[in-house]
């Protein structure tokens, strides 16, 4: 268990060390290319995370269907 705590700590701080963001780019010459402002791309992480909910539920019910013979 603590094994376990410690790998997780170490990912977590793994991971919140590529979280730091560098200063946004430059406008262009009519401004920013979309509206509002905050363009923010929500796809590359949320598939992943959307991907892995659904294989962790699917083994979950597997696991709990074949656990009851």
């Amino acid at each position: 268990m603590k094994l376990t705590i410690k790998l997780l700590g170490f990912f977590i701080l793994v991971a919140s060390a590529s979280c730091f963001a560098g200063p946004p780019p430059p406008p262009g010459p009519s401004g920013p290319i979309c509206w509002p402002p905050p363009c923010i791309p929500i796809d590359g992480g949320i598939s992943l995370l959307i991907a892995a909910g659904v294989i962790y539920g699917g083994s979950k019910l597997y696991f709990k269907k074949n656990s009851k013979m």
